[in-house]
């Protein structure tokens, strides 16, 4: 059984040969009360039970930090604030369903399930087929909703880091006022908020981002230019973000989350962001970006990625010759599969996993 635990939403599964086997069920996310906030986590996965043909092997799912994720413990957790002080979420489960249950963030759970079954193997057949040869064995995944969550899958395997913190960007410094973290800039709120100011109305009065997405397309009234800026200063935020990670990580990157949505408002700024030249102090020298991005929900640019320029080297003193790839090139892609299918897999891949190791 699975659980995609956001700020928004429980969103509860339960998963088998990486198949969902029933259908999702959904309940409004608890926040204030901890009490009742583990009575709808209990609830939840005793109405996917009750779905069920046979008993489940495990629980595993998505819940947002901080937290030990290996002793299945959440600390003060922001977007769920009944949880602070150490809750052994974990353990509370295991002793109402006598099953083994693993915790892990949704990042990098949505990440591990993109790189198994979404965007990583997607994306490295359509290089297959045109014979490239340079496939893609790293990945990270970004979840834009209520926070800004993050994994990352290194060598096909999920990194988590010594401290269950690994790609933690939210807490990152936001790159046009270093006194406020990342997530102040690529949230719910953070749309909002940039909409209203753009807007020159108060925050309170700012409609949701799907009302500003359908603004910014003109199929509903209101003012159409600050939601335009409020999506195009949404992708430059996260794309000079990820122009410093990608630099570290040189991988592929996904994207889901509610406001992956709009990804054809703010997926061009981000490209752009992504790829703005650097300069020297002194002589002004521009410095093109090592890796270049592309957007892999453009056909053109995707259709240039997987086409990636090959240039065949001759070896002196042979008849032989070698393959170079002179371009250093990475790709940004909007989840296909949705963001709660791939937690899923992540999470019931994960379990097995462990599962196999302890058989």
């Amino acid at each position: 059984m699975t659980l995609d635990a956001g700020g928004t939403n429980f969103v509860y599964s339960a998963i088998q040969g990486n198949l969902e086997i029933v259908p999702p069920v959904i309940r409004a996310a608890q926040t204030e009360s901890l009490d009742f906030c583990l009575q709808t986590i209990i609830e939840g996965f005793e109405q996917v039970i009750q779905s069920l043909k046979e008993k489940p092997a495990a629980i595993s799912f998505a819940f947002p930090g901080p937290a030990d994720y290996s002793q299945g413990i959440i600390g003060n957790c922001p977007n769920l604030a009944c949880f602070q002080g150490g809750i052994p979420l974990g353990s509370i489960l295991e002793e109402k369903f006598g099953l083994p249950v693993f915790i892990n963030n949704d990042g990098d759970l949505f990440v591990y399930g993109e790189a198994i079954g979404g965007l990583l193997p997607n994306i490295n057949r359509m290089i297959a087929d045109e014979g490239s040869g340079k496939l893609y064995q790293n990945l990270l995944g970004i979840t834009l909703g209520t926070g800004f969550g993050a994994g990352l899958v290194v060598g096909h395997r999920l990194h988590r880091g010594d401290n269950s913190a690994a790609a933690e960007i939210w807490a990152m410094r936001h790159p046009f006022d270093p006194a406020i973290f990342l997530e102040e800039g690529a949230s719910i709120r953070a749309v909002c908020r940039m909409y209203a100011e753009s807007a020159g109305i108060r925050v309170e009065e700012s409609p949701a981002p799907e009302e500003i997405f359908k603004i910014a397309k003109g199929v509903k009234e209101g003012n159409q230019k600050a939601a335009i800026q409020t999506f195009s200063s949404l992708g430059q935020v996260i794309g000079c973000a990820l122009a410093n990670i990608v630099s570290v990580v040189d991988g592929l990157v996904v994207i889901g989350g509610g406001l992956s949505g709009a990804h054809e408002l703010f997926m061009p700024s981000l490209i752009s962001e992504m790829n703005r030249p650097l300069y020297t102090i002194h002589n002004n020298c521009r410095i093109p970006s090592v890796l270049r991005a592309f957007n892999l929900n453009d056909p053109d640019q995707l259709t240039m990625f997987v086409r990636r320029e090959i240039k065949k080297i001759p070896i002196p003193g042979s008849t032989k010759h070698i393959i170079y790839h002179p371009g250093k090139q990475i790709g940004v892609g909007i989840s296909a599969m949705g963001t709660s299918r791939a937690v899923g897999i992540g999470a019931y891949t994960f379990a097995l996993d462990f599962l196999d190791k302890n058989s």
